[in-house]
């Protein structure tokens, strides 16, 4: 990833800058460096000891929503409803088996065997699929246009997982006073709502901070689920008979359509394999598999065969099978590091639908938001507004649901939707770009998608008891994202056609009769191009007939690595000239460096330049480009005004570059759309 530049403000105006086309789009733009790069994280992951606290590090971060499934799984299975399943011998071995089969096909094959492999230079998540989809050669471009649009309606559902997964997660857990401490239950509520803010709160300080507060915390979780577990299963022996898929087909053969209903309930425990793909980025590939593998999944596995244990030992335990396989004893203490673990359940959505929106950034999906770097990891990154935003919004589903099990029908609906789009795109990036032979590609892709429709397919009778509400997100988001790729397409060709070649423009200068008034003192104008004239500048030749005695054009890049040397910050360029006091510097940032303009137009003047510039007293032009509806073709009217207010969105250039406020000079324009 080129860090955080295609994240950051366009000098000039955020809302127009064209992403680059073709597979690392997300990771190039005008000028900077493009090509493979490591994946984020493992850089750091230099040896044994290195490769442990990445380890630690995404147990903390990236496996909390799918290991606190347990919480709730089986709870929702087995409660009293018209369509629960029975807690006898052949629905406890019926669920567990499909439980077990479920984690192993949907995670252990296709999302960390398969499916992370299809990383966008190290990121993953839907929005790295849509990218790599876009790269593919398809042979029509509505097919590749229908691709793309599925993929931003999955995206849309993960948002939603990313609203309801807290929500959720930090209720299931704080509902265990109900059983530890009866007389508490009417604080579950306010105390779901204080663990929420603090985790939203904790946002800022970054994935790498939190997940060395959370790694250790995790560890023990999951290690208290696989003793807990365990125990149980010393004790029922004939439960380890369930792991056999027979069990689970004769389930579905003697229940028909409750075991069909049960399989929307069976699937809240594969909850978060698309946050595990999506937080790629902060830790990498190696290390969440090896996570994964030596203690994650053996203690999922044993930890729900515990639960079904328990359940034919006392069939009374389905109101909470979870906390009833602790002692007494344990009980409370398991609220508190349940909570606990809820919180980093969270955060894995948290951290992926972070790296979700800077993808939609970068693609060209979503206005250019401010997102932070947080460590010297590329891939770990903040980003406020979505940070309150979801905030905000799980706080809505908390008090609107106000329990887990309210919340579960909306949460399988967001989770099956985006497992069966995953398996469509990563069926064209196998056969398109991976090149493997067609009768593979759709073998491998059918049998996931089997599963997974199987799923959708299931939770679909929950609609309308929660189920709309991811739904409906998704349409909206959906709505959003093409909206914003459209209108910035549009808004582009028009701004080029404005805009002109810089040399071209150069060349004009030279040529004018009479010629152009050159002012005294220096002045500098920001572009996102380096081919591209700023319109300020041509503006201020155009209608004031006025050009500074020295013109200093600057290109921010944002390197792919964390720092720059000081050495190659700054390059300049004479736009073919010596003598008209024109010239481009371009200014190199790594992604963690402060960006100051000034700072780097000091260092250039001292390294020596034809062209004396005059940086304390320089006056900096920045466009204002306003984007007004009109009657142009190509949007109804109703996204025309919903891309302009999106537009409004894009941060400021000014802060962000370190630019003098007092020597801002705002020259504005408009452009129809």
């Amino acid at each position: 990833m080129p860090g955080e530049a295609p994240a950051e403000p366009r000098p000039e105006d955020a809302p127009i800058e064209p992403p680059v086309k073709g597979p690392d789009a997300p990771h190039a733009e005008a000028g900077s460096e493009a090509g493979p790069v490591a994946v984020a994280g493992p850089n750091r992951g230099n040896g044994a000891a290195g490769m442990a606290v990445l380890t630690l590090g995404a147990l903390g971060v990236v496996f909390g929503d799918i290991g606190t499934s347990p919480l709730y799984a089986l709870k929702v299975v087995f409660e009293a409803h018209e369509h629960a399943v029975k807690p006898n011998q052949a629905g406890v071995y019926g669920v567990i088996s499909l439980v077990f089969w479920a984690i192993t096909i949907v995670v252990s094959v296709k999302y960390v065997t398969f499916i992370m492999r299809a990383d966008n230079e190290g990121e993953g998540g839907i929005m790295a699929l849509i990218a790599l989809v876009q790269g593919a050669s398809l042979k029509g471009r509505v097919a590749k246009a229908m691709l793309v649009a599925l993929g931003l309606f999955g995206a849309g559902l993960f948002y939603g997982d990313g609203m309801i997964t807290p929500a959720i997660s930090v209720l299931s857990a704080v509902e265990g006073l109900e059983v530890a401490a009866p007389g508490l239950d009417s604080l579950v509520l306010p105390i779901t709502l204080a663990v929420i803010t603090a985790l939203f709160a904790i946002q800022r300080f970054g994935t790498e901070a939190v997940g060395r507060l959370f790694g250790p915390v995790m560890a023990l979780w999951f290690t208290t689920l696989a003793v807990a577990g365990l125990a149980e299963v010393i004790q029922s022996p004939a439960i380890l008979r369930a792991l056999s898929p027979t069990y689970g087909v004769e389930f579905f053969l003697d229940n028909g359509g409750i075991a069909f209903l049960a399989l929307g309930s069976v699937v809240l425990a594969v909850t978060g394999a698309e946050a595990l793909y999506a937080d790629m980025g902060h830790f990498g590939r190696p290390s969440i598999r090896r996570a994964w593998f030596f203690l994650v999944f053996p203690a999922l596995t044993l930890n729900y065969m515990g639960q079904g244990a328990l359940i034919l030992d006392s069939p009374k335990a389905i109101d909470n099978p979870f906390f009833l396989l602790m002692p007494d004893w344990g009980r409370v203490p398991m609220v508190v590091l349940a909570t606990l673990a809820t919180v980093i359940a969270s955060q894995a959505v948290i951290s992926g639908t972070f790296s979700v929106t800077r993808q939609a950034v970068q693609l060209g999906f979503l206005p250019r938001l401010r997102i932070r770097h947080t460590s010297e990891a590329e891939g770990q990154i903040y980003v406020p507004a979505v940070n309150g935003l979801l905030f905000v919004a799980v706080v809505a589903l908390v008090v609107g649901f106000g329990s887990s099990a309210g919340l579960a029908s909306a949460y399988g609906i967001a989770v099956t939707g985006t497992l069966a789009i995953d398996t469509i795109l990563f069926f064209v990036v196998v056969r398109m770009l991976w090149r493997k032979p067609l009768w593979l590609a759709l073998s491998g892709a059918g049998a996931f998608l089997v599963v997974d429709l199987a799923f959708f397919s299931a939770n679909l009778p929950k609609v309308m008891d929660g189920g709309w509400f991811p739904l409906l997100l998704a349409v909206a988001l959906f709505t959003l994202l093409l909206t914003w790729q459209r209108g910035r397409e549009l808004v582009t060709a028009r701004r080029a056609e404005a805009e002109g070649l810089l040399r071209d423009f150069v060349e004009e200068v030279r040529t004018m009769d009479p010629p152009v008034y050159r002012a005294p003192g220096t002045a500098v104008f920001l572009t996102a191009g380096a081919d591209s004239t700023p319109l300020a500048l041509r503006d201020n030749v155009d209608h004031n007939r006025v050009l500074h005695e020295c013109v200093v054009i600057v290109v921010v890049e944002t390197k792919r690595v964390p720092h720059v040397d000081p050495s190659e910050r700054v390059a300049v360029d004479e736009l073919g000239y010596e003598d008209d006091g024109i010239l481009q510097v371009t200014v190199r940032y790594g992604f963690q460096d402060h960006k100051n303009v000034p700072q780097a137009l000091r260092q250039a003047a001292a390294q020596g330049l034809e062209v004396d510039i005059d940086v304390e007293h320089a006056t900096y032009f920045v466009s204002h480009m306003t984007i007004v509806r009109g009657s142009a073709p190509g949007m109804r009217r109703w996204r025309k005004k919903l891309f302009i207010g999106l537009s409004r969105a894009s941060t400021s250039p000014v802060e962000y570059f370190g630019l003098p406020e007092q020597r801002i000079v705002t020259l504005g324009s408009h452009i129809e759309l």
